[in-house]
Order: C-alpha cells, then sequence, then structure tokens
C-alpha cells in the first residue's frame, strides 16, 4: 500500500513540474487574433465592438485582465494594439493564453478575444467564460 502511495505522489509531482515547468514560446501564443482561425476544441474566439476609439477599448480589457487571478501579462501592449496574458487554473496550473486585440471600425472599436488552451483538449468552459466575464467587466 505505501508503494501505491508513494508512486502516485511521484506521479502527481511529476505532472505537476511538466505543467508549471515547460517552457513557452511567446511567439507561439502573441499572434493576431483577427487574422487567426477558430481556435481548437475548449478554445474561444469572441468579436465585439465599443463605441471607443481602439486603444482605449483595448485599454479598458487589459485593466480587466490585469486584476484576474493567476494572470501574468506575457506579451504585447495597448500602443501596439495587442496583448496576450497566462492563466493559470487553480489547482493544476494549466495554461491558458488569451490575446486581445482592437482596430478601428465604424464609430469606435472592433475587439476581438481569443482564448487557447497549452494542454489537453477541454477546459469545461472555462476559456468561454473568461472571455464574456471580461467583455461584461469592461462594459461591452
Amino acid at each position: 500500500m505505501k508503494m501505491v502511495f508513494w508512486g502516485a505522489l511521484i506521479v502527481f509531482v511529476a505532472l505537476q513540474a511538466i505543467v508549471r515547468l515547460t517552457p513557452s514560446d511567446p511567439a507561439r501564443w502573441h499572434v493576431d487574433p483577427f487574422a487567426a482561425a477558430d481556435p481548437a476544441p475548449g478554445g474561444v474566439k469572441r468579436l465585439v465592438t465599443a463605441p471607443l476609439q481602439p486603444e482605449e477599448a483595448l485599454a479598458r480589457l487589459a485593466a480587466v485582465a490585469h486584476t484576474e487571478p493567476r494572470t501574468r501579462h506575457v506579451a504585447g501592449s495597448v500602443e501596439e494594439g495587442r496583448l496576450t496574458y497566462r492563466t493559470r487554473s487553480f489547482f493544476w496550473g494549466f495554461p491558458d493564453y488569451t490575446t486581445l486585440a482592437a482596430r478601428p471600425h465604424e464609430g469606435g472599436a472592433e475587439l476581438v478575444i481569443l482564448g487557447r488552451l497549452r494542454f489537453g483538449k477541454a477546459d469545461f468552459g472555462v476559456n468561454a467564460r473568461r472571455a464574456e466575464a471580461w467583455i461584461e467587466a469592461a462594459g461591452f
């Protein structure tokens, strides 16, 4: 019984190390979400419009992203018109990548939120709920 316990503990620690320590290339995730294809299962792509200038609209979304628990800025800036964030799940620490972008549109800005999984094929709707929550919190 002790061997089973220690074996399970070793597997758990190894999986945690893989999930949390596997390097990630920001260039792979910091892509133009307007041009990106729809994400794989578990991902999300949401387009919204706002009666604001693109930089102002993107700054609002970025401010929301900065308040999200376990979320870190990975690449980009409001001035660039695109930002990418990594959000880790609470227990396992699985990373999801979310890219925000804005461009001029009739009467304001068009914004896109592109959320993707780093590992696996399902996220139980976490990326979609995050995108909707950020849109709502930004007032769009």
